[in-house]
């Protein structure tokens, strides 16, 4: 087991004492916090990575101490800080990775999103999510709870239709060919991206070929608000709060955007390649 799991093995633990201290079953304390039932669950059983937010609401719920208060939130902050292991973080499964992800984004309004080798998670079809969570299973060993993680994926793109919040996104035209899927399963998800374009508060747009890059496309990266970048790399999971690293990540994606097709002219490069997968479709 890893450091990191042990870590939210232990916060669940403490967090569940405080709630039976209380006298508050998981459902009674969903109830206070406006939560549903299941992350009380997940937080608790280590299925869910418990937020900073998170504790301070659940430990107001139960009324302890500052002192408690504190001790609970450096936790919480330190498995948030920790760079860990995906190989490790895998293995709690697919599903559990969606759901922490989908507390991340409920607590966002400002989404700045550059992935260069594969649609991005929010616009995914569930055809190509499953064709993705395959290959992420053999690659990392992971339980097989692919039609869960699937499902969780698709519940959190219902976020794209909440106007308070703002998406802006930015991929290159490679990944629009890359055949991580089959083409029919490639052609719907073109298809979803036109949908996408058209979203009043979604901001897409699409590297072609022919655009002049201001820096390699390396790893991809999440700005949440002003305040966090998430950067995937193979074996890591960055999660860089630091000022000049949110800046540094922020003016990139603003030299990429800078470059990038939008609006008609996206929807232009999508259509050319959706006419490519036309032309090689058998008949």
């Amino acid at each position: 087991m890893s450091s990191f799991q042990q870590a939210r093995i232990d916060l669940g633990a403490q967090l569940r004492q405080l709630r039976e201290n209380a006298h508050l079953s998981g459902k009674d304390l969903a109830e206070r916090l406006g939560w549903q039932p299941s992350k009380v669950s997940r937080i608790e059983n280590a299925r869910q990575t418990a937020t900073e937010d998170d504790v301070v609401v659940w430990a107001q719920a139960v009324r302890v101490g500052p002192e408690t208060v504190d001790g609970l939130i450096a936790q919480a902050a330190g498995l948030l800080e920790r760079q860990d292991s995906w190989r490790q973080r895998h293995k709690s499964g697919l599903a559990a990775l969606q759901e922490d992800i989908r507390d991340l984004e409920s607590r966002t309004k400002l989404f700045r999103v550059f992935e260069p080798g594969v649609v991005i998670g929010l616009l995914q079809t569930a055809e190509y999510a499953r064709h993705i969570f395959s290959k992420v299973r053999r690659l990392y060993e992971t339980t097989d709870d692919i039609d869960a993680a699937i499902r969780v994926r698709m519940q959190r793109q219902e976020i794209l239709y909440d106007p308070s919040r703002r998406f802006r996104f930015i991929m290159p035209e490679a990944v629009l060919r890359y055949r991580l899927a089959p083409p029919d399963v490639m052609r719907g998800q073109l298809d979803r991206l036109l949908a996408v374009t058209t979203l009043p508060n979604v901001e897409f747009g699409i590297l072609p070929f022919e655009a002049p890059l201001p820096a390699a496309l390396v790893n991809g990266f999440w700005i949440y608000n002003d305040s966090m970048v998430g950067v995937a790399t193979r074996t890591k999971d960055l999660v860089l709060r630091d000022p000049d690293d949110v800046a540094f990540y922020a003016h990139a994606f603003e030299e990429f955007c800078e470059v990038a097709a939008h609006s008609d002219a996206a929807r232009a490069v999508i259509v050319r390649v959706l006419d490519d997968y036309a032309r090689q479709s058998p008949g």
